[in-house]
């Protein structure tokens, strides 16, 4: 698959070797990683990757991509599907960026370009979640159009439909 580009970003798919060396955070010769990735997160998401590439093969383009800066091809954060669609044509996603660059509308900008991506794909409906603190990535999916659909005594509940094409 190949990379999605933005005006500012260029939201790469995650390779297998790639997600091997997040949850090890062993960059290799030309990996550009900027101070701060992979965090947590990544590590996380990258681990779930590899899991599903195990368990029922690569799941490209409902994967893993990393988010680089096209001024520097600096790896700033990661984004993707956390899944591939359920049979209602439903795809959760989840995001993350270093804190170096947040509030510099680089969340937006990346969560804008993979909602488009889905929608390009058939995706009816994409869902997301941010922690009840975490206001910052609740503004960034109100941003992009996506709704607020409930809450519980953990994350804020988000989601975005689209009519059948």
């Amino acid at each position: 698959m190949d990379d999605l580009v933005t005006e500012r970003l260029v939201l790469h798919p995650m390779s297998i070797a790639e997600a091997e060396r997040v949850v090890l955070a062993e960059p290799a010769d030309g990996d550009l990683w900027a101070p701060g990735y992979p965090a947590p997160g990544d590590v996380e998401g990258a681990a779930h990757f590899l899991e599903h590439c195990a368990s029922t093969g690569d799941p490209q383009p409902f994967g893993n991509y990393e988010i680089r800066r096209r001024s520097d091809g600096l790896v700033i954060g990661g984004l993707g599907f956390n899944r591939p669609p359920d049979e209602d044509g439903t795809v959760p996603i989840g995001y993350a960026l270093i804190p170096d660059v947040r509030g510099k509308g680089y969340a937006s900008e990346a969560l804008r370009g993979l909602l488009q991506l889905a929608r390009d794909l058939g995706i009816r409906s994409v869902i997301g979640d941010a922690d009840l603190d975490n206001i910052a990535s609740q503004r960034v999916m109100a941003a992009v159009g996506m709704e607020r659909t409930g809450e519980d005594e953990r994350v804020v509940y988000f989601r975005v439909d689209w009519p059948e094409m």
